[in-house]
């Protein structure tokens, strides 16, 4: 359907996965303690793929109509992101494993694995996240990481995060001589987003999650997706106020010249009002488009624009008063001694506003949203069972790519979206002013694993895609699944032309 509003007239309605669910502290409540352990890393630094789990045969794929699907490798802990590098080797964060990995991506075999030295890690969302070459590498041999410290000052875990430039020296191996840009950013057990780009304009764009505030465990901990720096937190690098932004950043760390000036105060923060924004690309018109999670319904596709509220927590979607509507936990004179429910109702003494009773001049609404359902609409699915989260209306939008080639007809200029707990890849194209979605998005490789991050060969042809070692996932039929078909796996999809292309080829 051409209108940007996705609604719930499709054949099967999809759910957020909780990937809070993931962390030790509540996979009693929320998952299967069989899952509790990512798969471990391999042994040896050359295992190639094809074999999945000991014991487990052949790995299941997907199909799909013009291309090509094999597993280049598998056994990685928990990749994160996956980057094709100038030297031709493909860059894999290791959330949970800490690790930076080169992968050949002829034949799979692992190159080298680089560990990242005070990454800090401990729960679902935590770790080694997002990286980024410097547009310059061939010479400078940089590369930008982002990942969560434990501030040793205080006494119990203090979680940061820290975006560090590091050299990699090619003769060992290794990566060395960290400068840490910024330090100090917001981190959190859930929500850290932790996405990285370079624009056309070289700066660096860094995604930052509202912390998982006002729900699960933290839910009596206000949202500061709304909050602003003032001039004195600015001067004394204090960022406690950068949750639920993306910022623009100058490649020493220093706030660009140029950064709009929000409420009088010019800081790193490029856009804010966001929750969980995992996805930001490059556009077609040089752009910033962004994707995000969002909480029962509405995950967004945005095209950001400098100084743009995109209005959460009071506004998910678009400002038009439908199922979402901001029960403001936190704000409960009693919040400790209320069960927290993610559907609702709110109880007594919880603060609920309608998204029309939000008023900014800055707002930006999103380009499509996955998906708007109708007030009332009922959030409970018996097919999902205890899982319910995974039949809610969302995909769980994971990362978001533009495809730069000629050799897949109508795709140049187009974007790839990744999708956590639907097991799929969305294609998205834009119309003409890039105001909304041409058409109804293309649903591609379905699956029934976690798409965690995709990266494009230089050929045009082949897209090299990895999956989450562990979590919740639709299954073909429409329910829930935690047995992910390719766990912790990077997955090659080839495009050969339409009508040819099965596994295996």
């Amino acid at each position: 359907m051409p209108n940007s509003k996705l609604r719930t007239g499709m054949a099967v309605t999809f759910g957020l996965i909780v990937l809070l669910s993931l962390m030790p502290t509540i996979l009693g409540t929320f998952r299967p303690t069989a899952l509790a352990q990512p798969i471990p890393p391999p042994s040896g630094s050359n295992q190639n793929a094809t074999d999945m789990q000991a014991g487990a045969g052949e790995p299941r794929l997907p199909t799909q109509d013009g291309f090509t699907i094999r597993v280049l490798a598998s056994n990685f802990s928990a990749p994160y992101n996956i980057l094709y590098g100038p030297d031709g080797a493909l860059w894999i964060t290791e959330r949970t494993g800490k690790n930076i990995t080169r992968v050949d991506p002829n034949n799979g075999l692992r190159l080298n694995s680089m560990s990242v030295p005070g990454v800090y890690q401990s729960a679902g969302q935590d770790g080694l996240m997002g990286m980024a070459f410097d547009p310059e590498f061939n010479s400078t041999r940089h590369i930008f990481v982002a990942y969560t410290y434990a501030n040793e000052t205080a006494e119990e875990v203090d979680r940061r995060t820290k975006i560090t430039r590091f050299t990699y020296d090619s003769g060992t191996g290794t990566i060395k001589d960290p400068v840490d840009l910024i330090r100090g950013l917001p981190a959190s057990i859930d929500h850290n987003s932790g996405r990285m780009t370079f624009g056309p304009d070289g700066k660096l764009y860094y995604t930052i999650g509202d912390q998982g505030n006002n729900q699960f465990t933290r839910y009596c901990l206000n949202i500061r997706a709304q909050a602003l720096p003032t001039a004195e937190q600015v001067a004394s690098h204090d960022w406690s106020t950068y949750q639920g932004k993306v910022l623009r950043i100058n490649p020493d760390g220093s706030i660009p010249e140029d950064n709009p000036q929000i409420n009088g105060v010019r800081s790193h923060i490029f856009t804010y009002g966001h929750r969980n924004a995992q996805g930001i690309a490059v556009g077609p018109d040089g752009d910033l488009y962004a994707v995000e999670h969002g909480p029962n319904s509405d995950d967004e596709f945005n095209h950001l624009r400098a100084g743009g509220n995109f209005g959460w927590p009071y506004i998910a979607g678009f400002q038009d008063d439908k199922a979402y509507r901001y029960m403001n936990w936190s704000a409960a004179d009693n919040c400790q001694d209320l069960s927290w429910t993610q559907t609702g109702p709110a109880p007594e003494g919880v603060p609920v506003m309608n998204e029309s009773d939000f008023k900014a001049e800055n707002l930006v609404e999103p380009i499509a949203t996955f998906y708007t359902v109708e007030t009332g609409y009922n959030f409970t699915n018996p097919a999902c069972g205890e899982l319910r989260s995974v039949c809610f209306p969302t995909v769980a939008p994971s990362s978001l790519h533009m495809y730069s080639f000629d050799k897949i007809p109508d795709w140049n200029g187009t974007f790839l979206m990744t999708t956590l707990k639907s097991g799929r890849i969305f294609h998205l194209v834009l119309n003409e002013n890039g105001t909304a979605l041409a058409g109804e998005p293309q649903e591609l490789f379905r699956s029934e694993n976690r798409y965690r991050d995709l990266a494009f060969g230089p050929d045009g042809r082949t897209i090299y895609v990895i999956t989450d070692s562990f979590g919740f996932a639709q299954n073909l039929e429409g329910g829930a699944t935690t047995s992910l078909w390719t766990p912790g796996a990077l997955i090659e999809f080839k495009y050969i032309g339409q009508g040819n292309g099965s596994p295996g080829k």
